[in-house]
C-alpha cells in the first residue's frame, strides 16, 4: 500500500487534516484502531475559535456547524456569587465563538471524507511507525489477521495523548513539561435548557463549575471534584445539588435539571512535548499537548496545529519547499506555549487548591479583580479566549 501522507488517528485532527489535503489533491490514508461509533461516542469540548470555524469552512465542512452552531459573543464570570460579562466582540474587535460539539464535528469530517472516496481504516491494530528519520517512511498495521506495510512520504501523528504515534519516538528525543493538577471535572450530559444564554465560568468556595451546552436544548455541565473521585459516588440528584450550590442565586434558581445522558470524570493535566516532530513525522493535537479544558483550547489548538502542518505540506507539494519541514515544532509551539499559559491561568484562578495558604488565595482573589475590574485585564481575557491569529507560513 502506498500514499502521500500517512495519518495515524480519525479524530477530528487528524480527519480536519485528511480533508484538507484531499481537497488539495495529496492523497491520504487514515488508520484508526477504534470503530467509527466509538470515535463518534467520545464526548468533548464544544467552544471553536473562530480560527477552526474559519479552518473548517475552508475544507468545506462548515455548513451544519453553520446552520446548528450557536454564536457566542461573550461569556459570564460569575466569582463568587458577582457576575461579570465579558463582551468578546466588543473587546477583539468583533471576534467570537461557536458552541458546536467535537461530535458534531468528526460526524461532518467523517461523511465528508467517505463522499470524498477517500480511504479510512478501522479496527487497524499494532499500528507502528518506521523509518520516520529516513527519506522513505511506513507505517505498519494488523487488519482481519493481516498485516499490512504502508508506504508514505510523511506521517501525521493525530492519535491522541495514549496513541502509539509520541510512543514511537525515542524517549531521549524529546522533553516533557508536565502538570497534574489536584482535582478533575465531573461533567454531565442532560437533554435540559441551558441555564444561560452564555457560557457560566463559576468560582466558589466549594470548589469551581461550569455551565455550558450543546444546543438550545442539550446542556453540558461540569464540577470540580477531588482527583479520587468516582462517577459512582455522584447521582444526579447530588451533582445538581452542588451545582446549585456553586452558581449565583438568580441562575441556582432557574436551573432546570434532568436525568444524565452521559457522566464522567476528566483528569486535568498541563502537558507539551518537544520538539512535536521527529524526522518525517509530526506530532498533531493531544499527541503532543494537553491543556486543562478551563481555557476552551485542547480542540482549537489541535486545528492549530493541522493549519500549520497543511500549509507547510501545501508549500512541499506545489513548490518543493522541504526546508519548511522542519519549521512545524517551531511555529505550533509557539502557540501552543501561549495556550497553555491561558489554560493554566485561568485553571489557577477560578479553581479552589486546598493546598493553597491563606496569603496564596487572596493573591489569587486580588490577581483576578485586577483583571475583571480593569478594561485592559478583560481585553486580555477576551483576547486568549477567541484565539490568536494563525501563523503564516512563508
Amino acid at each position: 500500500m502506498k500514499t502521500q501522507v500517512a495519518i495515524i488517528g480519525a479524530g477530528p485532527s487528524g480527519l480536519l487534516l485528511g480533508q484538507l489535503l484531499h481537497n488539495a489533491g495529496i492523497d491520504t490514508l487514515i488508520l484508526e484502531r477504534q470503530t467509527p461509533d466509538y470515535v463518534l461516542g467520545r464526548i468533548r469540548a464544544g467552544v471553536l475559535e473562530q480560527g477552526m470555524v474559519e479552518l473548517l469552512r475552508q475544507a468545506g465542512v462548515g455548513q451544519r456547524m453553520d446552520a446548528e452552531g450557536l454564536v457566542h459573543a461573550g461569556f459570564e464570570l460569575a466569582l463568587d456569587g458577582r457576575r461579570v460579562h465579558i463582551d468578546l466582540q466588543a473587546l477583539t474587535g468583533g471576534k467570537t465563538v461557536t458552541i458546536y460539539g467535537q461530535t458534531e464535528v468528526t460526524r461532518d469530517l467523517m461523511a465528508a471524507r467517505r463522499d470524498a472516496g477517500a480511504q479510512t481504516i478501522y479496527e487497524a491494530s499494532n499500528v507502528v511507525p518506521h523509518g520516520m528519520k529516513t527519506a522513505e517512511p511506513f507505517v505498519t498495521f494488523d487488519k482481519d489477521g493481516e498485516t499490512y506495510r504502508l508506504d508514505c512520504d510523511y506521517i501525521a501523528g493525530c492519535d491522541g495523548f495514549h496513541g502509539v504515534a509520541r510512543q514511537s519516538i525515542p524517549a531521549d528525543c524529546l522533553k516533557v513539561f508536565e502538570r497534574v493538577y489536584p482535582f478533575g471535572w465531573l461533567g454531565i450530559l442532560a437533554d435540559t435548557p441551558p441555564v444561560h444564554e452564555e457560557l457560566v465560568y463559576a468560582r466558589h468556595e466549594r470548589g469551581f463549575a461550569l455551565c455550558s451546552m450543546r444546543s438550545p436544548t442539550r446542556t453540558r455541565y461540569y464540577l470540580q471534584v477531588p482527583a479520587q473521585d468516582k462517577v459512582e459516588d455522584w447521582s444526579d440528584q447530588r451533582f445538581w445539588d452542588e451545582l446549585k450550590s456553586r452558581l449565583p442565586t438568580a441562575l441556582a434558581a432557574s436551573l432546570v435539571t434532568g436525568p444524565s445522558i452521559e457522566k464522567s470524570i476528566a483528569p486535568l493535566r498541563s502537558f507539551v512535548v518537544e520538539p512535536m516532530q521527529y524526522g518525517r513525522m509530526f506530532l498533531v493535537g493531544d499527541a503532543a499537548h494537553i491543556v486543562p479544558p478551563t481555557g476552551a483550547k485542547g480542540l482549537n489548538l489541535a486545528a492549530s496545529d493541522v493549519s500549520t502542518l497543511f500549509n507547510i505540506l501545501l508549500k512541499v507539494y506545489r513548490e518543493g519547499r522541504v526546508d519548511l519541514l522542519e519549521k512545524y515544532s517551531e511555529v505550533c509551539l509557539r502557540r501552543v506555549w501561549k495556550a497553555e499559559r491561558f489554560s493554566w491561568w485561568m485553571t489557577s484562578m477560578l479553581h479552589r487548591f486546598d493546598e493553597h495558604d491563606a496569603f496564596s488565595q487572596r493573591i489569587s482573589e486580588s490577581e483576578l479583580a485586577y483583571f475583571v475590574d480593569s478594561e485592559a485585564g478583560r481585553k486580555t481575557i477576551a483576547e486568549n479566549y477567541v484565539g490568536l491569529p494563525y501563523e503564516a507560513i512563508e
